[in-house]
């Protein structure tokens, strides 16, 4: 019969073995081709959910000085079906609904109105790659306050003119960095690069950054989350 300081040791030791075989467990498990999805799936939820109890709504992405700037010219455009859909740049508007109060067709002009802020922040694919460039837009939360939005709803989603579609969660939509970007290297955003406008979240990763935007809707339930999302991707992807 073990003594109690033998027992303790015992089990202290079980316990530290399982801890070792831990990994190895689920490696096998992801050699199993039936628990490989679920065990992908299972442990992206648990990452968002992570990154979301962790985000801080007014802790802010590094920015850099103009001397750090990836030129223009190197900054690599990637896009989701073509580079230019042919916006009618002259006629555009911003198409807004969902839960708002003043749900209607917004100009540029309209958004340009607001307070313009310029940051220079770093742009994250998930392709490995990234660059820094300087946004300048009006930010998404005076916007969402000059069109009556309710920030107590959960979600933003934005549709583009390529029939690209994202959202975001609404502390992100609110964030002081957020913005719907109107302007690259104090320039009018060219075509490749998503006029008449495009989101600019740099608290998030880049197949966040809608280019070509149609129309913006106020919601608290969500349909489809995001392209990249829906083919399972991170739905929340904080940097």
């Amino acid at each position: 019969m073990q003594s109690p300081i033998e027992s303790r040791k015992f089990k202290s030791t079980t316990r530290r073995e399982l801890l070792k075989l831990t990994p190895l467990i689920a490696l096998g498990a992801f050699a199993v081709p039936k628990l490989q999805e679920p065990l992908l799936k299972s442990g992206l939820s648990f990452s968002d959910w992570m990154s979301k109890g962790l985000f801080r709504r007014h802790h802010l992405a590094t920015t850099f000085s103009d001397s750090q700037l990836t030129p223009l010219d190197k900054f690599y455009v990637n896009t989701y079906d073509v580079d230019d859909p042919e916006v009618d740049l002259e006629h555009w508007t911003l198409k807004v609904g969902g839960a708002v109060q003043k749900a209607g067709d917004y100009t540029l002009a309209s958004i340009q109105a607001l307070p313009k802020f310029t940051q220079n922040t770093r742009h994250v694919c998930v392709e490995g790659w990234d660059v820094i460039g300087r946004f300048g837009g009006a930010r998404l939360s005076d916007f969402l306050h000059m069109i009556g939005a309710d920030t107590s709803a959960r979600f933003i989603t934005v549709r583009c003119a390529d029939d690209y579609y994202e959202s975001l969660d609404m502390p992100t939509a609110l964030h002081p960095q957020s913005l719907l970007c109107y302007e690259m290297y104090d320039q009018p955003l060219t075509r490749e690069h998503g006029a008449p406008l495009r989101l600019r979240i740099p608290t998030k990763i880049g197949y966040k950054q809608a280019k070509y935007i149609t129309s913006l809707s106020v919601t608290n339930v969500l349909k489809n989350v995001g392209y990249w999302e829906d083919q399972g991707y991170s739905d929340y992807y904080s940097l």
